[in-house]
């Protein structure tokens, strides 16, 4: 079975780093001309960044990590179609089925995800994809794409299901300043990579390239979807938004295995290339999950202003703590802030998709396609 359980802070030991001579830009995306001397492809050819891509050299492989992490999403596929929303309908539609706080935080939480899922999939196909050279990753980042497709599929099969404003929901990332400012924050680390002049290669490149991962695979996928997990699980375990609540569950496994894949990628590139983790740098990530975690409690304060039954800003905000000290051994870094208990330790149960559900009653949590599926 794989283990779905979050990377250790510790890198994964490799034979020392290999010294390579650079490439051209066209070789580092793999549309480069066809070397027609060029030897076979051997394991210590291979690099994460400023390598030549190849597309057809899949094998043999190098991170074998990285290709479990691809099997893994296909036999985990779900469509959101396939978890039914009745019941939400007719909570949503309920006069009292669901308070003006609860509804709030709802709205303010599907606003945030489906722009935010857009902005992955773009830093994806557009920054990540051409600059990391591993065909093996780069599979997993196709994958990892479809996967995003299917997530902004999910809230717009929410939104047309509740009847909500597509307008105010699909626009919150322009017109609500909490998540305006998040989407604001991540923008920037994209920009710059698409700029068509940008190449990696020297070491302030290679780290605006790593400045990218860490923005996107640790702060946006790895904290800032942790807050909005928190509040539609918490409505689904006092059986509220049921329909949602599941669909956010599929979500959760599936960026469990992108938040693994991007540590595991970064702690890669740390390996082979020590000389970008400097000092400097080290303290320029933690500023940066510091002030992740910040703009993470102001959209705290804005979605629940009051808050509901087991959920309020100030308890998300220790959460966010507790998981950028997290995010942080993960990366080898010291904490950013004090020593935090996990105050919803549930949350570690909703992660656990190895638990299956009643077959008869809803879809086993562990989905996976065919004779992929185990029944543990």
């Amino acid at each position: 079975m794989l283990d779905w359980s979050e990377p250790s802070a510790s890198p994964r030991q490799t034979p020392p780093p290999v010294v390579v001579q650079s490439v051209a830009p066209a070789e580092q995306t793999g549309l480069g001309m066809i070397d027609r001397r060029g030897g076979r492809v051997s394991v210590d050819d291979k690099r994460m960044i400023n390598c030549r891509a190849d597309v057809n050299q899949l094998l043999p492989l190098k991170y074998k990590w990285a290709w479990e992490k691809y099997l893994a999403g296909c036999n985990n596929h779900w469509m959101p179609t396939e978890v039914s929303m009745q019941a939400d309908i007719a909570l949503w539609k309920s006069r009292d089925g669901l308070t003006e706080d609860e509804r709030r935080a709802i709205k303010r939480n599907l606003g945030f995800f489906a722009a935010s899922e857009s902005l992955v999939a773009n830093n994806i196909v557009l920054a990540i994809y051409r600059h990391l050279t591993n065909p093996e990753c780069r599979q997993y980042l196709l994958r990892q794409s479809f996967e995003e497709a299917v997530h902004t599929h999910t809230f717009q099969y929410i939104v047309e299901s509740l009847g909500l404003d597509e307008g105010e929901l699909f626009n919150m990332y322009r017109e609500v300043p909490s998540i305006t400012d998040k989407a604001a924050w991540a923008l920037k680390h994209t920009q710059h990579l698409d700029d068509p002049d940008f190449k990696t290669g020297t070491p302030q490149a290679d780290q605006a390239f790593l400045r990218d991962l860490v923005a996107f695979y640790v702060i946006f996928e790895g904290m800032w979807f942790y807050t909005g997990f928190a509040q539609i699980l918490s409505l689904g375990r006092r059986n509220k938004m049921v329909g949602i609540a599941e669909q956010y569950q599929y979500i959760l496994r599936d960026e469990s295995i992108h938040l693994n894949f991007g540590i595991d990628v970064i702690n890669q590139i740390k390996i082979e290339n020590p000389h970008l983790w400097t000092k400097a740098f080290q303290d320029e990530v933690r500023a940066m999950v510091r002030e992740a975690a910040e703009l993470e409690a102001a959209y705290g304060r804005d979605t629940m202003p009051r808050g509901f039954l087991g959920l309020n800003a100030a308890l998300c905000e220790s959460y966010m703590h507790f998981i950028a000290n997290r995010r942080c051994a993960q990366l080898g870094l010291q904490r950013v802030f004090d020593e935090t208990e996990n105050p919803f330790p549930w949350m570690s149960e909703a992660m656990d998709l190895k638990k299956e559900k009643n077959f008869f009653e809803t879809r086993v949590i562990e989905y996976q396609n065919g004779g992929a599926l185990s029944w543990e």
